[in-house]
């Protein structure tokens, strides 16, 4: 099980907003009359800005929502094209909504051979034999049903998880089972690009790969492409930029 996060030394923020800009009165002259227009107008007022070192108050011990969690997930495909390629495998990684994880499983799934691609083959290191012993997509989908909270909304959650998402409500629609997941999700690619313009570091990609080599959390041998492994990924990319983008104390905040 991850620890909580993030940390409770990010408790306090410096924090400031500007307050709009005064109205600006019209004088009695332009009331009077219309065509004639003062010799200055009124000087535009500007509200002062609140201290930067006001404190933004955050309570990390407090549940941020218990409407919905996450499904941090990633799944494995013969291919790109949802319409010729077959699912084959799926990972997923439950989460609340501080990142805290309390479920995770994996499955292959049995798929037609004529559905995958060599070069997908390669990639995910499928062997037919292995495969052929995999449980149904049938079955498959109806155990991500019964792993997932009925009391709230799952949200998926990973890496250009959109297309993990196409496949499976293909294959849940397929199948006559209703989609289990919410219909918003959230990408690393996404967080990760803003942690780069904020950080003002070029993101050369946005792929997992790139995210995680910035991060300093791929090792050797590169992305797996292992449905589990690769949403085990994510989610530590996740917690990574997610750190580096929350509030901090003015202490740690750099001096140059």
């Amino acid at each position: 099980m991850g620890a909580p996060f993030p940390s409770s030394r990010h408790a306090d923020r410096p924090f400031g907003r500007v307050a709009p800009l005064a109205r600006r009165e019209r004088s009695s002259q332009w009331l009077a009359a219309p065509t004639a227009r003062p010799a200055s107008p009124p000087p535009r007022v500007r509200f002062p800005l609140p201290p930067q070192t006001t404190p933004f108050p955050i309570d990390w011990n407090r549940p941020l929502s218990a409407e919905f969690c996450f499904a941090f997930l990633d799944c494995e495909f013969g291919g790109l094209d949802v319409e010729i390629h077959d699912l084959t495998e799926v990972g997923i990684i439950l989460t609340d909504a501080r990142l805290n994880e309390y479920a995770e499983a994996q499955w292959r799934v049995k798929a037609r051979p004529e559905r995958i691609s060599p070069h997908a083959a390669e990639i995910f290191g499928y062997d037919e034999a292995l495969w052929a012993q995999a449980p149904g997509v049938r079955q498959v989908l109806t155990e991500i049903v019964e792993m997932l909270p009925k009391d709230r909304k799952v949200i998926p959650a990973g890496q250009n998880v959109r297309m993990d998402v196409i496949f499976l409500e293909r294959a849940f629609k397929k199948c006559e089972i209703p989609y289990p997941f919410d219909y918003h999700v959230i990408d690393l690619a996404t967080l990760f690009y803003s942690w780069s313009l904020v950080a003002g570091e070029p993101a050369r990609a946005i792929s997992l790969r790139q995210a995680a080599t910035t991060a300093g959390l791929l090792g050797e041998g590169g992305v797996a492409h292992r449905a589990l492994e690769d949403a085990r990924l994510t989610l530590e990319c996740f917690r990574h930029y997610i750190g580096r983008l929350s509030p901090r104390e003015p202490a740690e905040l750099p001096t140059d």
